[in-house]
């Protein structure tokens, strides 16, 4: 009978706790929306990188995606390419139809709360969201660009993102990043690239559009790319621009990953701001 017991009492404690969970159909995406057991303190959108897929559903980022949870965040994770319904490539994203999931994740557990946090090129089509829309309230960029860059495809000849079926502006990959690209040194190949000012000015995300609080963070001895000097240019251009909301650029020493081993800074940003 004791053992009997103790199985209905974790039944029951196991349902107490469970997290709703729901998917949200929307074009061009894949999203599936976590709700906590408490009173919905606001919404969370995570955004993965280049890996592509819907990498904040996935079994390795469970005990974070938990803790935004026991915090009372729903958490949005959501696939805007190399998923079922996303497309295949990081290229021409659709920016109106990632905000459209956003939008109904909101509706769904009425909310008009929402942070949208990206790693790398997660981290910039965040900004991008910021930028475009006013009513995201808080943006964090784990391993930011500061500009627009090539989608990943076999010819590097695309835009990243679109907005209302146009593409933005991008850096090009130009002759001098061709050498490192082929020798696969990412860093050197983004570097190379930002040598052309005049294509990196026209590629500028607006982030001094965002209507919102910004945390930034990066690795100094990042391998991918300049997370950390691009990070410092968007830090710059709110400075240029009298930016009237929060905004700050946290430093670690260490790679393109570092930034996600800090989870701590981004829950007292969200505590502070959110």
């Amino acid at each position: 009978m004791k053992l009997l017991f103790k199985i209905f009492f974790l039944l029951a404690f196991s349902c107490t706790v469970l997290k709703a969970q729901d998917t949200i159909h929307s074009k061009n995406t894949d999203a599936i929306l976590y709700q906590p057991s408490k009173k919905i303190r606001g919404l969370v959108v995570g955004l993965g990188g280049s890996e592509g897929g819907n990498a904040w559903a996935s079994k390795h980022w469970k005990n974070t995606r938990d803790q935004f949870l026991e915090k009372g965040y729903a958490f949005l994770a959501l696939a805007y390419f190399g998923s079922k319904n996303s497309p295949k490539l990081l290229e021409k994203i659709e920016i109106q139809e990632v905000y459209h999931a956003i939008n109904l994740s909101k509706q769904k557990i009425h909310t008009d709360k929402v942070a949208i946090i990206g790693g790398s090129r997660g981290a910039d089509l965040a900004l991008l969201l910021g930028s475009y829309y006013p009513d995201i309230s808080c943006i964090i960029g784990l391993s930011a660009s500061h500009a627009g860059f090539p989608g990943n495809t076999d010819h590097f000849s695309t835009s990243s993102w679109t907005f209302n079926g146009k593409e933005l502006p991008f850096v090009p990959v130009n002759e001098a990043a061709v050498p490192f690209m082929m020798e696969r040194k990412i860093r050197q190949a983004f570097e190379a690239m930002l040598q052309d000012k005049e294509s990196e000015q026209k590629s500028l995300i607006k982030v001094e559009q965002i209507k919102a609080p910004i945390l930034l963070m990066s690795g100094t001895e990042d391998e991918i790319c300049p997370s950390s000097e691009m990070s410092d240019k968007i830090i710059q251009r709110l400075k240029d621009n009298r930016f009237k909301y929060h905004y700050e650029h946290v430093k670690f020493e260490g790679g393109h990953s570092e930034p996600y081993q800090h989870f701590d800074k981004v829950f007292d940003f969200l505590q502070k701001n959110f």
